[in-house]
């Protein structure tokens, strides 16, 4: 049976990936488009052509072929009848106004960090702490809410705490420096980064971003605790950059850890990592929610942002850590910012809820 869902902020890049990603998905049916009032009653064509008369779409080209002829209405007047689920991929600042409404009569996955540092209001990434969503339980019974909202991670978080996991599950994880070398398409085209600024450039600051990753990174790596999440004891320090590369972030990231272990323990964890998710009721999971390279130049954006459809976390030049803790990993990630840390990973969080049966 399919799940109805509504796109809001679907004219925007990441409504746009919302639909490219659900184009063939076999059970998330997109029923609804929603975006500002500028693009209410234009066809989803109409509301992404631009006054010169090109076209917005920045995303695959057959969603737009596909659902370019459906109605868009303005997001503050959409109808939830005959919808199961939104999608919500509007900033945060309208976010905090239109997803409560949502969420009033039904559930909402928000891209948006509006909701994300909320008590009752869990952060997921399946793999990793897909039992957070018992957190839905009080949040409706909190708010008085038929639905709920389950924002996902901050792109930069996500595949750090992916390759985090295991080695906090199985080893303890106590302090971790990360530096990020972050990709263009993660600031968006609205106001997003001047190109003149990024060529032959890296920005050393992106707002409130090192923040983010310090403080999701706890929460998604912490255990329920009575009626909200207990954060993990980890020190994290981020430095996040802005480098030219279009999509996938690179992160360097050191970790020490509680117990002592050899390389291959921790590339035995890595790999064994995430193996439980069934491809039929997750059909966008990757098979290896984390993919080790042996060769010391990989991973690379070119060359590893799209491996497994951009939904796997590339782990490479695993070494042992020195100088943080004598008991300590360090190693260089890859993921995709718009796939895994965006659109895909949020449609990747509606499957498991649906197993777990709050869809």
């Amino acid at each position: 049976m399919s799940i109805r869902c509504a796109i809001v902020g679907a004219t925007g890049l990441a409504g746009q990936q919302f639909l490219a990603a659900l184009l063939r998905h076999p059970f998330l049916e997109v029923a609804a488009l929603a975006a500002s009032e500028r693009s209410a009653g234009k066809t989803l064509r109409e509301a992404v052509t631009l006054s010169s008369g090109l076209v917005g779409w920045y995303v695959d080209e057959a969603a737009l072929h596909h659902f370019g002829g459906m109605k868009v209405v303005d997001a503050k007047n959409l109808d939830l009848a005959g919808v199961d689920l939104v999608f919500s991929a509007v900033e945060s600042e309208p976010a905090l106004e239109l997803e409560p409404k949502y969420a009033e009569n039904v559930p909402v996955i928000s891209a948006a960090s509006a909701f994300r540092y909320e008590a009752d209001v869990p952060l997921i990434i399946p793999a990793v702490n897909g039992d957070h969503a018992e957190l839905i339980r009080w949040q409706k019974e909190r708010r008085n809410w038929k639905g709920f909202i389950v924002p996902i991670p901050n792109c930069t978080t996500t595949g750090m705490a992916i390759a985090l996991a295991p080695l906090h599950q199985q080893f303890g994880v106590e302090k971790v420096m990360m530096t990020s070398l972050q990709a263009v398409s993660g600031a968006g085209r609205s106001p997003g980064v001047i190109g003149l600024d990024i060529i032959d450039n890296v920005i050393p600051h992106i707002k409130n971003e090192e923040e983010k990753v310090e403080k999701e990174t706890k929460k998604i790596l912490g255990s329920l605790s009575g009626k909200g999440i207990e954060p993990a004891k980890v020190q994290v320090s981020a430095t996040c950059t802005r480098v030219a590369v279009l999509e996938g972030h690179t992160e360097t990231v050191s970790v020490s850890l509680q117990k002592r272990c050899e390389l291959e323990e921790v590339k035995a964890a890595m790999r064994a990592f995430g193996k439980g998710l069934n491809p039929g009721t997750h059909p966008s999971a990757p098979k290896n929610w984390i993919t080790l390279h042996d060769d010391p130049f990989r991973p690379q954006p070119r060359r590893d942002r799209d491996a497994e459809d951009g939904m796997t976390t590339s782990v490479g030049r695993l070494r042992k850590e020195t100088v943080l803790s004598d008991n300590g990993v360090k190693f260089v990630l890859v993921s995709h910012n718009t796939k895994m840390g965006a659109a895909q990973g949020a449609i990747l969080v509606a499957e498991d809820l649906k197993v777990r049966g709050w869809l």
